[in-house]
């Protein structure tokens, strides 16, 4: 099965407990859970933050990642993804 990413935060969502959830019940597949719940995102944020709440959480997960690296990353990443398409 292909990877599937948040198109929010760049999220790897490993199994369909991580999916979000539209008002009605079904399943987004697009988003995780912690983006985006009953139908809208949870957080109403620029890129920049976004990018400023990941950071801390990519540089913990991978300890040989400087925060420089990290923000330079995202900062390549998050521009490709849904939310963030100009």
């Amino acid at each position: 099965m292909e990877q599937k990413f948040c198109q929010s935060c760049g999220m790897p969502m490993e199994d369909a407990e991580m999916y979000a959830v539209e008002a009605d019940g079904s399943k987004n597949m697009d988003y995780c859970k912690y983006c985006y719940e009953n139908g809208t995102f949870t957080a109403d944020m620029s890129m920049q933050e976004m990018i400023d709440a990941c950071v801390p959480y990519m540089v913990e997960h991978n300890p040989e990642m400087t925060e420089a690296k990290a923000r330079e990353m995202m900062g390549q990443y998050l521009p490709a993804l849904k939310r963030w398409r100009s």
